[in-house]
Order: C-alpha cells, then sequence, then structure tokens
C-alpha cells in the first residue's frame, strides 16, 4: 500500500546494483511513494548490474560516478537538480566497499592501501557527497539524507574487518555534518544500521549465513529485510520525520538490544547435547 509519502520530492539514490540491493528496494518504494530520482553507481556496476532495469521501471535517470571522486560526485549533483528541475529533497546513500575483506585478508593483516580505498569508498564519499551538495545549495530545506550502517560499527564481529571502521566513520560524518546542515539549513542527517542482509556485498561476508541465523534468533521480531529498510528509509524521507538527524537508528528488529534469546539459548544448548 502506498501512502503518497514522497509525493513531488526529488532524490538521488547511489549504490544499487541489482534487485538484492537495498537501495534497489529504497528506489521502488520511493517510487512507489511518489518521489522522482537519479540513479548512481560506478561505470563497471552498472555494465555488470541490472540497472538499466530499475531506471525504466521508475522512470530515473542513471548517472555514473566513482565515488571517490570530486568530479564525479559533483555532476550527480548537478545533474541530478538539471534533470529532476530543482533542489533535492533526499539522498541515499548506500555505498560499501572493503578490498581487504575481497581478497580475504584478516584484520590483524590489512593492506593498508587497501585499508584507506576502503574508508575512501565506503565513508569518505558520503563526507564528499555532502559536502558538495552545500556547496552547490543542492538540498531543500528540511531535506533528508540516509546513509546505510551496521552493528559492526559499534561491536566487534569476526569478518566484518575494516568495513567496521568505515562504517564507525560514515557515523560520525553523519552527526558532524547532520549538526552544520540542521543549524544552517534545517537539513536531516542520519545513518540506518540494518540487519545483516544478503545484498550481493553482504555475500561477500565471511559466515554471512550463519551470522544471519545467529541474529534471526537473537532479534524479538527477527530480521529486517532489504524490503523492510526501504520502507523505513523512506519515513526518513518523508516529512513525519523532521525532527530526527544526527541519529545511527537500529533497524534490526530489536537484534542491538539485546544479549541473549531464549531461542539462541536453546540453540546453544544443543551444541552440549551433541557432545554428549
Amino acid at each position: 500500500m502506498a501512502y503518497g509519502l514522497l509525493k513531488g520530492k526529488r532524490g538521488i539514490i547511489l549504490g544499487a546494483l541489482n534487485d538484492m540491493s537495498i537501495a534497489w528496494k529504497v528506489a521502488e518504494k520511493a517510487h512507489e511513494e511518489g518521489a522522482i530520482f537519479t540513479l548512481s553507481n560506478t561505470p563497471v556496476a552498472m555494465r555488470l548490474g541490472t540497472l538499466d532495469e530499475l531506471a525504466e521501471k521508475t522512470g530515473s535517470e542513471m548517472i555514473s560516478a566513482d565515488a571517490t571522486s570530486l568530479k564525479d560526485l559533483e555532476n550527480v549533483i548537478l545533474r541530478s537538480m538539471e534533470v529532476l528541475g530543482g533542489k533535492i529533497d533526499f539522498i541515499l546513500h548506500s555505498i560499501g566497499m572493503s578490498p581487504n575483506v575481497r581478497k580475504g585478508l584478516p584484520y590483524d593483516s590489512l593492506n593498508y592501501e587497501y585499508f584507506l580505498k576502503t574508508l575512501d569508498i565506503s565513508a569518505l564519499s558520503f563526507h564528499k557527497l555532502l559536502l558538495l551538495a552545500r556547496k552547490h545549495d543542492a538540498i531543500s530545506e528540511w531535506g533528508s539524507v540516509v546513509a546505510l550502517s551496521y552493528v559492526a560499527a559499534q561491536r566487534t564481529l569476526v569478518g566484518y574487518n575494516d568495513m567496521a571502521d568505515a562504517k564507525s566513520l560514515l557515523e560520525s560524518i553523519a552527526r558532524s555534518f547532520g549538526y552544520i546542515y540542521g543549524r544552517d539549513k534545517k537539513i536531516r542527517v542520519n545513518t540506518v544500521s540494518q540487519s545483516p542482509t544478503m545484498t550481493t556485498a553482504g555475500s561477500g561476508v565471511k559466515g554471512i549465513e550463519t551470522l544471519i541465523d545467529f541474529t534471526e534468533r537473537m532479534s524479538p521480531l527477527g530480521n529486517a529485510t532489504a524490503a523492510d529498510c526501504a520502507d523505513y528509509c523512506v519515513t526518513l524521507f518523508s516529512d513525519l520525520t523532521r525532527k530526527v538527524t544526527m541519529q545511527n537508528l537500529f533497524h534490526d528488529g530489536g537484534f542491538s538490544s539485546m544479549a541473549m534469546s531464549l531461542r539462541a539459548i536453546d540453540q546453544y544448548s544443543k551444541s552440549f547435547d551433541e557432545c554428549d
């Protein structure tokens, strides 16, 4: 059911790759709620993914960009305002990649050149995007910017590697820019800490299937799906959340507030029974 929450609003959605992507689901939901927007990803991702299908489905223009390039991100902002006919009301930053994770390098044996790329792609790109949007006064008053984070920014999860550091930096950037943008333009900046989700990027995390099973058992409401996350992001883009800013918002079925659940205890106890 659509509620028209984003009717008349303009946006930019960065990071959709295929129909497994959270950003893809956000685009579908934003379109359903009445928004118009542009879509952006790297040239390689646009070739390898199926973004053209999403663009056709939502009537959106695709704008290729290297998320680490100031020039490319500036083009995304300026072209989006041109295509959409005015300032932007919402932005989704759904960008993250770790060469160390892809290469299978453990946290205590990182390649530091890769580490810097992780931070640049996954966190500094958010700073660059906000800086350029501010430079060009691209976001409307009471606009909303959301970046996708993860609980590994607060808690150590084996295998999440240097992406945890990137997410910590991402959340800090949201708070710092949230203050500046809120003070001057009434613009909201938040991060959403989503349940582990089997996206293309998420599937590259070692042990993701086990992690998803564990968080499902731990969370009183169960894991949030990519579609659930899209619903939540839409509310943050809407006028219903005008006074929410500088927050890391957990969207994880309650996992982040749990220590141990009955289902997890039962499963853990079974391991002892099997050993007897």
